[in-house]
């Protein structure tokens, strides 16, 4: 069966976002940056802003002096993330096999075999747009290929604004007369090392024979033909049911790097956190914080729980242990997210000395009072002091 796969691209999307957000941006250069950080680079920029010569990972210094009139938003990954949700529960109808980006707007979606309810694929795609104009206020590039390379390849092509269908069999035509670098999975280095040879155009690499190509490739030269030539059975991964996971954000008033703030500041996370794995009944074995800085920049790490718990006693030693693996640089911090996952029943078996189990007793004495003065007087009518 004849494979057809949907790209959806939403063009500059955390711009788009930001500009349903405030229509007063619309139609003026915009860079989503945080202004505030010395070596702040720019994360997204408008079309208006790509055109006076900004481009993502630019330091922003420089992108101000390339377009005097722009106007600069902070990143709200929050944000980016809830529409990149809202665009996935748009495709979901249509397929179970849908590939989303990393908070790009960019969602593949296999439509193999799916004519005989949803009609040709084309219609699909126009359905999709429709829909995701009406409901979310985005208007979304898509491009229609027997595999996500190429499809993904003319997407690129009618980018900011459009649509392309490339037919089964024109997969290398449409390929031959484009520059390398705008072929995924051609690396930088590969680019170079062509240029020595004074290849810049697919077609001028695939007309050389696999032997040329081995002597200055290697094994590789096979993977470079297979791509160039737009050969790609990477099949599309279906939309996999997350796990149970609690996640939970803290927002800075003000960035900070002073120690006490931010720990002060993930304690209140972990607070939260016990308190939703004990209503729910379970204990996390996993804890990961993901801290991001002023200039942009986001850094996981995470910490595996033994034995699992849902005491925020317990619990914060582990979590501020994950949050200073990831506290490794000296710019101040925006924002902290906090993730118990890998949840489990809480464990029946006691600690086996009699230290641990007098430690552990204290714990859930203290932390099933703090519960019942909550439930009756509010979340904020008792806290630990730190």
């Amino acid at each position: 069966m004849e494979r057809a796969i949907i790209h959806i691209n939403v063009a500059d999307f955390a711009v788009a976002v930001e500009r349903l957000a405030d229509g007063r941006l619309q139609d003026r250069p915009v860079i989503v940056a945080p202004e505030g950080a010395a070596r702040a680079t720019v994360y997204d920029m408008s079309e208006e802003a790509y055109r006076s010569g900004v481009r993502k990972g630019m330091p922003l210094s420089r992108a101000r002096r390339l377009c005097r009139d722009v106007r600069i938003l902070p990143p709200h990954p929050a944000r980016y993330e809830q529409a990149m949700a809202d665009l996935l529960r748009q495709a979901l109808p249509f397929s179970p096999l849908i590939e989303p980006g990393e908070d790009d707007g960019h969602l593949f979606v296999d439509v193999s075999g799916t004519h005989r309810i949803f009609g040709p694929p084309v219609d699909v795609a126009w359905r999709m747009r429709r829909q995701t104009r009406k409901t979310l206020g985005l208007d979304p590039i898509w491009s229609l290929a027997t595999n996500k390379l190429v499809a993904k390849v003319a997407s690129r092509l009618v980018k900011p604004l459009g649509e392309y269908i490339v037919a089964p069999g024109d997969e290398a035509a449409l390929l031959a007369p484009l520059p390398l670098w705008m072929i995924p999975g051609i690396e930088a280095h590969d680019v170079r090392r062509l240029q020595e040879f004074n290849l810049t155009r697919v077609d001028q690499v695939t007309a050389l024979s696999r032997a040329h190509l081995r002597a200055g490739f290697g094994d590789r030269a096979d993977f470079l033909v297979r791509t160039l030539e737009g050969i790609d059975t990477t099949p599309v991964q279906p939309v996999s049911r997350q796990p149970p996971r609690v996640v939970l954000d803290h927002t800075f008033g003000t960035d900070t790097h002073v120690p006490d703030r931010v720990e002060g500041g993930l304690y209140a996370l972990v607070e939260r956190a016990g308190r939703h794995l004990r209503r729910q009944g379970r204990a996390a074995r996993r804890v990961a914080v993901f801290v991001d800085y002023s200039d942009g920049r986001r850094c996981i790490r995470q910490a595996g729980i033994r034995p699992p718990t849902a005491n925020e006693l317990a619990l914060f030693p582990f979590a501020r242990r994950a949050l200073h693996a990831a506290w490794h640089r000296r710019v101040r911090i925006r924002h902290l997210r906090l993730v118990c996952d890998r949840l489990v029943y809480p464990p029946a078996q006691m600690p086996l000395f009699e230290d641990e189990r007098r430690l552990a007793a204290r714990r859930e004495s203290i932390v099933a009072v703090m519960d019942k003065i909550r439930d009756r007087f509010g979340e904020p009518a008792v806290r630990l002091a730190r």
